[in-house]
């Protein structure tokens, strides 16, 4: 008896476990992002739509705003089976493996159709590839997260306007690499965190598209929007190895099937906000600056295959030649 409840209790304390059909399995789907924003109501769709193809078998319970950790602790998270799946930034995918990042070197992507022949080239999944040999996690899909855009409390128009500016980044290697172009003093800060950091003055700006902003009301904050367009961002969908190693060829069709389809609805959506979005920031009193993007991608095309970056020239010319 006593071995018997010694079982009972090991089962129970893992984190989730496959059993027979009729059992269910429960799954926890975490992000960093506002429960208004489509990557989080995308996301529930997604669940529930799983939960109805497969009978009732997987539960998946979605945390947004950073609830179970930022960024960092979620994709660790993954790693420990603390978390089935995320949506986590490619930069910080990159941390894992740094080709994964190559989309988030400024102005390395033309504009959202790259972006989008991107999505479903070859040189995609190949990268993922190497992400997975090393995780043996699954990388599902890509979500458009928008074009990034400057806010500060004054007009910028160029790089040299940046110079010294103490701006906000993600806390991954790679957004160094604009700040670096622009001259500006990068102070990553988890996105929990930026509001108060804006409202406290501890940083002098930040960067992100153009729906987030809106979305986490850094515009309460911040006077002026400059329409730099510098990282054309995304999200990836990753389920862990411990969720994914487990489940059927059907189950992973499923997954594959169900995950792509709410990607696509939450691209279309963020790339609808973001377009109209800019007459509603002027609505709001909000100072919207045209910046000289050539001149901010001048400043950091020499920084794309400088080594920094982490990938191979072969990618790197693979990504330009992508159409």
């Amino acid at each position: 008896m006593t071995l018997l409840r010694t079982l009972v209790l090991a089962l129970a304390a893992l984190p989730w476990t496959f059993a027979p059909a009729s059992a269910q399995t429960k799954l926890k789907w975490a992000h960093v992002y506002e429960i208004g924003e489509p990557y989080h109501t995308e996301a529930l769709w997604a669940a529930e739509e799983i939960k109805k193809r497969s009978n009732g078998k997987f539960e998946i319970q979605v945390f947004p705003a950073s609830q179970l950790g930022n960024e960092n602790q979620i994709n660790e998270g993954l790693g420990l089976g603390t978390v089935d799946m995320i949506y986590t930034g490619v930069a910080f995918a990159g941390s894992i493996h740094k080709p994964m990042a190559i989309t988030n070197a400024p102005f390395v992507l033309r504009d959202f159709d790259h972006w989008k022949a991107y999505r479903e080239s070859k040189l995609f999944r190949d990268i993922a590839k190497g992400y997975e040999d090393k995780t043996k996690h699954k990388i599902v899909t890509l979500t458009y997260y928008g074009q990034r855009m400057v806010t500060a409390n004054r007009e910028i128009k160029k790089p040299e306007d940046m110079k010294g500016m103490k701006l906000r980044v993600p806390p991954a290697p790679l957004f160094l690499m604009f700040t670096r172009s622009v001259g500006a003093n990068a102070t990553p800060i988890a996105f929990a965190e930026v509001y108060l950091a804006l409202q406290q003055g501890t940083v002098d700006g930040q960067e992100n598209p153009l729906p987030t902003i809106m979305a986490k009301k850094f515009y309460e904050v911040q006077s002026h929007i400059m329409l730099t367009g510098h990282i054309t961002e995304s999200l990836l969908s990753i389920v862990g190895n411990h969720v994914w190693g487990r489940l059927n060829d059907a189950e992973k069709k499923l997954f594959q099937d169900v995950l792509s389809e709410a990607a696509l609805k939450a691209t279309n959506n963020i790339r609808a906000s973001e377009q109209k979005l800019v007459e509603e920031f002027k609505k709001l009193g909000k100072n919207v600056v045209e910046v000289d993007r050539g001149a901010f991608r001048a400043a950091a095309l020499p920084l794309h295959n400088d080594g920094s970056g982490g990938w191979s020239q072969a990618e790197y010319d693979a990504l330009q030649a992508v159409k």
